[in-house]
């Protein structure tokens, strides 16, 4: 093991050592937005953030490292294999690396081109991180940029804008945005505009959802030739996802839970408002449908595939409530109700695919986008 990943190992350590302590004192569990030994963790070892939300916890750093403990440290020599093919865990590096699509520092994307012959499908990743952290690095290096490459799928990573600087509304149109764009490079980069997913965790799970569900944001007429781009997708993968982020609604599926651990400290900030008369009048109602994802599935949304691995339960902190598998669950039930396939895997709630049908999410994205 190098010097840097020893350095790394250590780091997660003495996190878990000052969080027993602090547990001990009955404060709330360290994670890396708010211990400075978690946060060196998580940028040297990003694969210890489990749920991909950019936030490294307690539970997640002592599970990181107990499954390293059971597990023989693999012996890599970099480069690619006999075929050809990038050994797992070598980072594949991009075709395109921060690409602009936007005008923002952080409209910025990673694209990976399949080689093979005709119009190529593609996979988008979005980062999680409660939309104020994270980045379209974190996907470097993860098998399944290579697995897309091998069944003929180019792969794309975006970054957005974050919270506080820039309210929801406009952060998921950043990433609408980015799927318009790249189809407008279908022909330069030879992309299949009819066959386009996206996926992620946290806060990238819940994009991937809205992106799905929501009306078309093409505007023909346009005089952004990228706006003109439907931002539609073929498929769409959660991990770790919310339901909604109309945040109101959250009472309805958690009680009070959703207070007491509420996501947002200042939740009219959270679309862009300054009151909470605002928030719950005519203009917060507006917005707040509009980053409803669970109240815009239609009958001709495409289908999803939804993993939450947290159990289920009562909720026992905000991390909790964040990834509780309820959420995913709301999902799959509004997607029966109008007749959307929506595979979920959520042992918490001892769901799981049924069998005949894609247990993985890679699987799923294949079955959609190469049939």
């Amino acid at each position: 093991m190098s010097t840097l990943r020893l350095r790394a190992f250590a780091w997660l350590m003495i996190a878990l050592c000052s969080s027993a302590a602090a547990a001990a004192e009955g404060n709330s569990e360290p994670t890396s937005q708010n211990n400075e030994r978690l946060r060196q963790g998580l940028r040297q070892i990003p694969a210890a953030d489990s749920n991909q939300d950019g936030v490294l916890t307690m539970s997640e750093a002592r599970a990181f490292l107990a499954q390293r403990a059971r597990s023989p440290s693999p012996r890599k020599s970099g480069g690619k294999t006999k075929t050809g093919k990038a050994r797992e865990g070598t980072a594949v590096p991009p075709t395109f690396a921060d690409v602009k699509y936007g005008p923002h520092t952080r409209n910025v994307l990673d694209f990976w081109k399949s080689e093979q012959d005709g119009p190529r499908p593609l996979v988008v990743f979005i980062h999680g991180g409660g939309f104020r952290a994270g980045d379209k690095s974190k996907v470097r290096g993860d098998k399944i940029i290579q697995q897309c490459l091998d069944a003929g799928i180019s792969f794309a990573a975006i970054n957005y804008r974050f919270r506080p600087e820039t309210p929801i509304p406009d952060i998921l149109r950043d990433c609408a945005r980015t799927i318009q764009f790249l189809r407008s490079q279908s022909v330069a980069w030879n992309i299949d505009k009819n066959r386009v997913a996206a996926y992620g965790g946290s806060a990238g799970a819940g994009t991937s959802l809205w992106l799905a569900f929501h009306d078309d944001l093409a505007d023909p007429t346009n005089t952004d030739p990228v706006l003109r781009e439907s931002s539609r997708l073929t498929c769409a993968g959660a991990q770790s996802c919310q339901f909604s982020y109309d945040i109101v609604k959250w009472k309805d599926l958690f009680g009070d839970a959703a207070v007491e651990y509420q996501v947002d400290g200042d939740l009219p900030a959270f679309y862009g408002l300054q009151t909470e008369q605002e928030l719950l009048g005519p203009i917060g109602q507006r917005l707040r449908t509009d980053c409803d994802m669970v109240g815009m599935i239609t009958r001709d949304d495409p289908p999803v595939f939804l993993s939450t691995n947290q159990p289920g339960g009562e909720v026992k902190d905000r991390g909790h409530l964040l990834h509780n598998p309820r959420h995913a669950q709301a999902i799959q039930q509004r997607c029966a109700a109008v007749g959307i396939e929506a595979i979920a895997s959520l042992p918490g709630l001892d769901i799981h695919p049924p069998a005949g049908k894609p247990q993985e999410l890679f699987e799923f994205l294949c079955q959609h986008l190469t049939r």
